[in-house]
């Protein structure tokens, strides 16, 4: 595949960061930087106003599941009007909107609206950000350029639980919310300014449903692993309440909240430093072999939390296993669908992948949170282990 000369974006001499791949990877990191500064105080905000681990699910869940149909219509939709660029620009937005709106939340149905309003911006920006992307690069390059886009993403959300970590120490709560909105503005002013995209060719005549059913049949074979895994993948944030929750007993509420903080620091630097090493190695050894060991990481991980052990020593590696599971299984997703699906419909591709994986995250982290306040933590990252295992099984039993 040679690149596109039309586009503006298009490759020279083959070489893979060009000024979009630059951008959109400048974009999601200051969007991470904002959105994970507020998610690593979200649970202990949460308790502080009267919250438990099942509400945290829920919340975190019917989050996801809110943005299922805006990913689907915003992906379609933007394969039907041929443009990425104006959804991808207003999902940022409205995600800044979420993040600042937390400083005004007082109970937990505030911070559900507040999560939502975040997660309908994820919801519309996702898809034409991954089109935007596929379409800045050529296949040869697919594994590496998601793999840098999720690098600059993490590193983002490296720096804002850190300063998290910091401010917490210096002030309440609530303001860090606001500290929190000042990149996620940033984020939206820069794919406004900086990202350029091509003049697509409109499809009048493409229906959502009928998209839908035109899908390669292998990418809907795909979307069968991905969403077995979905079932069990629950939310990074009930990672941390699980931490705080084991630390407690012994260092006390503050200090656990602060070490819960530092734990996914450390997990948001292994997801940011694995990125872009495991998309190259994703492009020579196989994308799928590679996003089947990061889910049956994933289930490793969930098998460790079911244990009441609260010592670093044991929460470290856990924490930093997670960060490697998701940097594989974020970057790959989208890769192997890049692969799979031809350019018209890649909208609508990676809207129904966005769809499935909302899906199923509601649904993980939903029952997990109700699982293990009802019944135990065992209940609860057990069920989250046996769906990924099974969803890695689905993955190498299907990729053929």
């Amino acid at each position: 595949m040679t690149p596109d000369t039309s586009n503006p974006s298009a490759i020279k001499g083959q070489k893979w960061l060009n000024r979009n791949i630059l951008a959109l990877g400048l974009t999601s990191f200051f969007s991470d930087f904002g959105h994970e500064m507020a998610t690593s105080i979200l649970p202990a905000f949460l308790v502080s106003i009267g919250g438990s681990p099942a509400l945290l699910g829920l919340i975190e869940g019917a989050s996801d599941a809110s943005t299922s149909l805006m990913k689907l219509v915003s992906g379609w939709y933007s394969d039907r009007i041929g443009k990425r660029k104006p959804f991808a620009s207003v999902g940022y937005f409205l995600t800044a909107a979420g993040v600042g709106a937390f400083s005004l939340a007082f109970s937990w149905p505030q911070v559900l609206l507040s999560r939502v309003i975040a997660w309908i911006g994820k919801g519309t920006r996702e898809p034409a950000r991954d089109a935007l992307l596929a379409d800045s690069t050529t296949s040869r390059y697919y594994g590496r350029v998601f793999g840098f886009h999720r690098m600059m993403d993490t590193l983002g959300a490296i720096i804002g639980p850190a300063l998290a970590l910091v401010f917490i120490r210096l002030m309440p709560l609530r303001p860090i919310f606001l500290i929190a909105l000042i990149p996620s503005i940033l984020a939206f002013a820069t794919i406004v300014l900086l990202v350029k995209e091509k003049g697509g060719n409109r499809q009048e005549s493409l229906h959502l449903f009928a998209s839908i059913k035109n899908l390669p049949v292998n990418f809907r074979f795909f979307l069968i692993a991905v969403g077995v895994f979905g079932l069990g993948n629950f939310a990074d944030s009930m990672l941390i309440l699980r931490a705080t929750e084991l630390m407690t007993p012994t260092k006390g509420a503050a200090v656990a909240t602060g070490l819960a903080i530092l734990l996914y620091t450390f997990h948001n630097i292994s997801y940011a430093a694995f990125s872009f090493p495991g998309g190259i190695l994703a492009d020579k050894i196989g994308k799928r072999t590679l996003l089947s060991i990061g889910y049956f990481l994933t289930g490793i991980v969930s098998l460790g939390f079911i244990l009441n052990v609260a010592s670093l020593s044991y929460l470290v590696p856990l924490f930093l296993i997670a960060g490697i599971a998701i940097a594989i299984t974020d970057a790959l997703e989208r890769a192997i669908a890049a692969d799979l699906l031809p350019e018209n419909l890649r909208g609508t591709g990676y809207g129904t992948l966005a769809t499935v994986n909302g899906i199923g995250d509601f649904a993980s982290s939903a029952v997990v949170g109700l699982l293990w306040t009802s019944v135990s933590p065992l209940a609860g990252f057990g069920y989250g282990a046996v769906m990924t295992i099974i969803g890695a099984s689905s993955l190498i039993a299907i990729r053929k």
